[in-house]
């Protein structure tokens, strides 16, 4: 595929690499040289110094030879003029990345009249995963993920008791025929491996065929806990906490927000029904001590600084909070969050580039994907002969840490994998990988049939 991407940011480049990896020629556009040069360098792609609102600049370079634009600027309005321009100028498909509420309350409108195929939005990304962890708990519908007659199933660990402290080796005699894929541990989603042991305050993340799965399910699902939510507060009146205060709102939480810029405040007040917002810094520990902060059932760090989002968290965890989700965009602060106890951090640079490869790739190579908690990801796909995991045992194949293939569907039968199980042309794969390392996942999905027919050779 040929896609070319406007605006040389981290969500650009984040793209970028992932479409690289996945087998795609790219074209980085952006107005400044030097992002291109520091893209260039990191990466294996074509850059075009222009300015992509000029059309002449992209008919000069071919606009519609591409199959995909992608718009990834700073500025809404600039997204949405360029793949427009683009559309009318003949590239097959273009997507647009766009934030403003306002924007967005007439979204329909804007792609019907401009001609834009697909519009993502980071903020009101990570607000619906925020959401359905608060309002639902459950990230899955019912707890459960089904694909023909293989389920999912997501729990926390102390409604089986037995599991607790269990090595993950030893996990098939507990629950035979079953496997755990993924773990959410201390707002972490990890990809479990030999030598980790299930702890009491884990969610799992398991794996088999579905009517065992729905009996487990029975065991294990807290019915009605967790449709109580009342009071939540959000520190950080950007778009994320607008979108979300909305969406609690209307679920019919009562909703804080506390928010640094009076002008802001002024905005949220007028735009957002039932909901106090408050003008003041969050880390003024008196101000939260007067708003009743420990009466919270949820607190959400929604700032624009990834440290203060951390520092925040901590703080309200340490409190006594029982849900507390961090915004944190920089993967380099994955180890930290893993030891801070917090319920969970979401990065919407994940999700995004999640979303955008997945709506590039259409239903080429995934047949289905679902979201866990906005850090993994559930796919199916089918197995072709390109694939490079084809034909040899799982045992023997370098797989990435951050992906695990949970189950198999052959004909009519399901297999949970082992070391020695072979995948076979054709076989539907149920796989779970972590969205932050989404060029794994890229790269093992990718066509190698120009290679394999070079080594026959």
């Amino acid at each position: 595929m040929k896609v070319a991407i406007v605006g040389a940011g981290k969500l650009g480049v984040k793209v970028a690499r992932a479409l690289l990896d996945g087998d795609n020629s790219v074209t980085m556009i952006d107005i400044s040289e030097s992002q291109l040069q520091k893209a260039s360098s990191q990466m294996d792609i074509m850059t075009v110094n222009i300015n992509a609102k000029e059309t002449r600049s992209l008919r000069n370079m071919g606009i519609s030879s591409y199959d995909f634009l992608i718009t990834t600027t700073a500025s809404d309005e600039n997204n949405i003029v360029i793949a427009a321009f683009a559309k009318k100028l003949g590239c097959g498909k273009v997507i647009a990345r766009v934030r403003d509420p306002e924007h967005m309350q007439q979204i329909d409108f804007i792609k019907e009249l401009m001609h834009i195929d697909h519009i993502v939005n980071p903020d009101l990304g990570i607000t619906v995963e925020i959401y359905k962890y608060l309002a639902e708990k459950y990230t899955l519908s019912n707890g459960i993920f089904s694909s023909g007659k293989i389920s999912l199933l997501e729990f926390k660990v102390d409604r089986f008791k037995q599991l607790i402290d269990l090595p993950i080796t030893e996990f098939s005699s507990v629950l035979p025929g079953m496997l755990v894929v993924g773990i959410s541990r201390n707002g972490k989603v990890i990809i479990p491996h030999g030598g980790d042991v299930i702890r009491k305050e884990d969610f799992l993340y398991v794996v088999g065929e579905k009517e065992p799965i729905q009996k487990l399910n029975k065991k294990v699902h807290e019915r009605g806990k967790y449709t109580d939510l009342q009071k939540v507060m959000i520190m950080g009146g950007g778009k994320t906490g607008f979108y979300l205060a909305q969406m609690l709102s209307e679920f019919g939480a009562a909703v804080k927000i506390i928010e640094q810029d009076k002008e802001r405040c002024h905005y949220l007040a007028t735009h957002l029904d039932d909901v106090m917002v408050l003008h003041g810094d969050a880390t003024d520990r008196t101000l939260l001590e007067e708003e009743n902060l420990d009466a919270m059932d949820a607190v959400v760090t929604a700032t624009g600084f990834d440290e203060d989002n951390l520092v925040l968290a901590l703080m309200a965890k340490h409190r006594g909070i029982e849900d507390v989700i961090a915004k944190v965009s920089r993967n380099s602060y994955a180890d930290i969050i893993s030891s801070m106890g917090i319920d969970m951090a979401l990065n919407p640079q994940d999700i995004t580039t999640s979303t955008i490869v997945r709506l590039v790739q259409g239903n080429k190579k995934i047949l289905s994907s679902q979201l866990i908690q906005g850090q993994a990801e559930i796919i199916e796909v089918i197995a072709g002969s390109h694939m490079s995991f084809v034909g040899e045992p799982l045992r023997n194949l370098d797989l990435p840490s951050s992906l695990i293939i949970a189950a198999i569907h052959r004909g009519r039968d399901v297999i949970i994998p082992d070391g020695e199980t072979i995948i076979e042309e054709g076989d539907r794969i149920i796989m779970l990988s972590l969205i932050s390392e989404i060029s794994n996942l890229e790269k093992l999905l990718k066509d190698n049939s120009a290679l394999h027919s070079l080594l026959r050779g």
